[in-house]
């Protein structure tokens, strides 16, 4: 099955890891991390959490917050 296909037809797109890392530079050690400490979208688990995912708007709000802090 084609998850990314399925992914845009949804209401909600979600990101696999390796797309979490590319959209965002962070390696998956620093997103790891900064989940842990509460700083970063957390995933989410489906198909009995077999599939790691991330919804794409909350990585995006998360990375314009992120220019926010950077400019203020």
């Amino acid at each position: 099955m084609n998850y990314e296909a399925l992914a845009t037809v949804s209401k909600y797109q979600w990101l696999r890891r390796k797309q979490v890392e590319a959209l965002t530079s962070l390696s998956r050690s620093s997103i790891y991390r900064l989940m842990g400490k509460g700083k970063f979208p957390q995933s989410k688990g489906i198909l009995g959490g077999n599939i790691v995912i991330w919804e794409k708007k909350e990585v995006e709000d998360w990375m314009e917050e992120q220019i926010k802090i950077a400019v203020a």
